[in-house]
């Protein structure tokens, strides 16, 4: 029941080539509203990714004054000198063509993957936007962090009839169907009475790990505490 790529993702992705010159590379990136553009080959295959960070470095590099020799700040280029492998920033900058700004190779993600192995994989190599390919390698869609915040425009009833009859419904413990779940805003509150309070705690852990679930409020009773030796272990 995890929300997966494919259901946030944009589909009608524009796309440039190698050979796409600087300012066109800009255009499609203002017309499309879009923070990245992924480069094709000749069979649509993904081979590349220009962001409109890419772009803007051509400004950043820029001098001000004559031979003011600009450095970025120490932080910023340590981020990137431990970051992915590619062409320096300063040789970006006087890219002229998407090949000469892409970084390549692209991370790219499958349509049927989870949202939250793409905000992981988004996150470990500090990109924000991420092809959509298919087996084949082609191109399918384009998603972003803006596009996952979708998960948490998911109806209060959806999230709540998959925390009843998905999350818990799967449970091995059969005292969770005592449990009661309503969702107001994407938050959840969860109120009954178990027998241990280890079934309380994984309750709650496992409605938190809904996708679009905004914070989760326990409520639950519980008769016996056999957590307490949990200390010892």
């Amino acid at each position: 029941m995890r929300v997966k790529v494919a259901q946030v993702m944009a589909s009608d992705v524009p796309v440039v080539e190698e050979s796409t010159p600087f300012k066109i590379v800009a255009r499609v990136l203002i017309s499309a509203d879009m923070g990245a553009v992924p480069v094709v080959d000749s069979d649509h295959r993904v081979i590349g990714v220009v962001t409109d960070a890419d772009l803007l470095l051509k400004e950043e590099f820029k001098d001000q004054y004559a031979h003011e020799g600009y450095q970025p700040p120490l932080r910023a280029r340590l981020r990137h000198l431990f970051g992915r492998p590619g062409r320096g920033r300063r040789e970006k900058s006087r890219g002229d063509t998407a090949a000469e700004l892409m970084t390549s190779p692209p991370v790219t993600i499958g349509p049927e993957t989870a949202v939250v192995f793409a905000l992981r994989l988004m996150d470990r190599h500090g990109v924000t936007h991420l092809p959509v390919v298919g087996k084949d390698g082609t191109l399918e869609g384009m998603v972003g962090r803006h596009d996952l915040l979708r998960v948490f425009t998911r109806p209060d009833a959806d999230i709540a009839r998959e925390i009843t009859t998905g999350t818990f419904g799967r449970s091995l413990f059969r005292d969770l169907a005592m449990v009661t779940v309503t969702v107001d805003q994407g938050v959840v509150t969860l109120t009954g009475r178990l027998h241990w309070r280890s079934d309380a705690l994984t309750c709650t852990r496992l409605a938190r790990g809904v996708n679009g679930v905004v914070d989760v409020i326990d409520h639950l009773e519980w008769e016996e505490d056999d957590t307490r030796t949990w200390r010892h272990r």
